[in-house]
């Protein structure tokens, strides 16, 4: 099998594994505000950065992905047709994920927990810019009610991005021990 094989077939599980965990978005499990930021995103962003060896691939999969999912949430369970607003910032911190996931060079779960939770830190601190000032007023006071206000949502954020990095990680990591096509082969001059 020649080496551009071996990376399409990489390229088609990761890709099909960030599909099927942002899939999970889709679930209504009841009350949504139970579950509100509980879920694959921030985990789907630091995968596509940590392992897709073309880094605009790794950008564009993840938000890509990230993106029709938006779509499809605000049109069928909020009858809304495009994104809401402040969804650049969010789309923002999500590149922001997607670097951070690029950081990690060699996957252990002390640095997928680290790289999650700062992922996590820096979505509250960015996404709460926008909302303090639509929903809190302007300026540092509503800033930092924002960011109060957010902590039960962002503690969600934090298991979901937990829980679904040690399943993706840990499920590609697992993967590749068996499948040796999943691994990244060194570049030859």
């Amino acid at each position: 099998m020649s080496t551009q094989q071996k990376i399409n077939i990489r390229n088609g599980v990761l890709v099909l594994m960030i599909v099927v965990a942002t899939s999970v978005r889709m679930l209504n499990p009841g009350n949504i505000v139970t579950w509100a930021n509980f879920t694959p995103v921030g985990a789907v962003a630091l995968f596509g950065g940590a392992y897709f060896s073309d880094k605009w691939k790794a950008y564009l999969v993840p938000l890509v992905v990230l993106l029709i999912s938006d779509l499809v949430i605000n049109y069928t369970k909020y009858d809304k047709v495009g994104l809401y607003n402040g969804a650049w910032i969010v789309y923002l911190s999500f590149a922001v994920m997607v670097f951070i996931g690029t950081l990690i060079k060699k996957v252990s779960a002390l640095k997928v927990i680290l790289a999650s939770v700062t992922a996590v830190v820096i979505h509250w601190l960015l996404t709460d810019m926008t909302f303090g000032s639509t929903f809190y007023g302007p300026g540092l006071t509503g800033y930092f009610q924002s960011l109060t206000a957010a902590i039960p949502f962002e503690a969600k954020m934090i298991w979901g991005t937990l829980l679904f990095s040690a399943l993706l990680f840990g499920g590609f990591e697992a993967a590749k021990t068996k499948y040796a096509v999943l691994q990244v082969q060194p570049q030859v001059a």
